[in-house]
């Protein structure tokens, strides 16, 4: 009896964040209220903040459920034996099946949290920050072993790995690019080559670029 109450509990708790995403992602975090997630999940309004307490907490655990499983999959592909480029594109692969598979929901992370120059920007700063750091360490091993040029900056590297990821993901949201099965594998390529074409010991550098810092 206690078991199937506090599934049929997760559950109410599910249906209430399920709801909360396609709230934003259809209104803007702003534009929308408790009562709005409440009618689109079919509960009542005091049940979003039994279960959440504010707006607020519903898009923090929105953001930090998904942020939380990347930070564990990068952990876990960094862990293996791979090289550094197929490591980048085990991760640019999660990244761009997530917005296949749910695209209402990064939309809401992206738009709302991680690009967001606001509260919510600042507050999860320091969690965005581990992703561009543990990514960082994945550029720093392969200069390390001499696979990556060494005088590009690791951090930056990070940064624009995620970057164009993460661009490429807004353009699909703004519809500035073109979706679909064929595109989403080539952008996985596409970012990768980018990156790694840029950090491989023996690509090209164009004359007089300075590499002293």
């Amino acid at each position: 009896m206690a078991a199937a109450k506090a599934a049929a509990s997760q559950d109410r708790r599910r249906a209430i964040l399920d709801a909360a995403v396609r709230v934003f992602a259809n209104r803007g975090f702003h534009a929308c209220r408790v009562s709005d997630i409440a009618d689109e999940a079919g509960v009542a309004y005091g049940l979003v903040y039994h279960y959440f307490g504010s707006k607020d907490s519903v898009l923090d655990t929105l953001f930090l459920e998904r942020w939380d499983v990347m930070l564990a999959m990068i952990a876990e592909v960094d862990a293996t034996e791979a090289p550094a480029r197929e490591k980048l594109r085990a991760i640019a692969s999660f990244i761009v099946e997530s917005y296949r598979h749910d695209p209402d929901l990064m939309k809401v992370i992206i738009v709302e949290v991680t690009r967001a120059a606001n509260s919510f920007g600042q507050t999860h700063l320091a969690r965005i920050r581990e992703a561009y750091r543990r990514i960082g360490e994945i550029v720093t091993k392969a200069q390390e072993n001499g696979d990556f040029k060494s005088e590009i900056d690791a951090e930056f590297a990070a940064m624009a790995f995620y970057g164009a990821i993460e661009q490429v993901l807004t353009g699909w949201i703004f519809g500035l690019l073109p979706i679909g099965d064929e595109h989403y594998e080539r952008a996985k390529w596409q970012v990768v080559e980018t990156i790694c074409g840029g950090l491989e010991v023996g690509s090209g550098r164009p004359d007089g670029v300075r590499t002293d810092h």
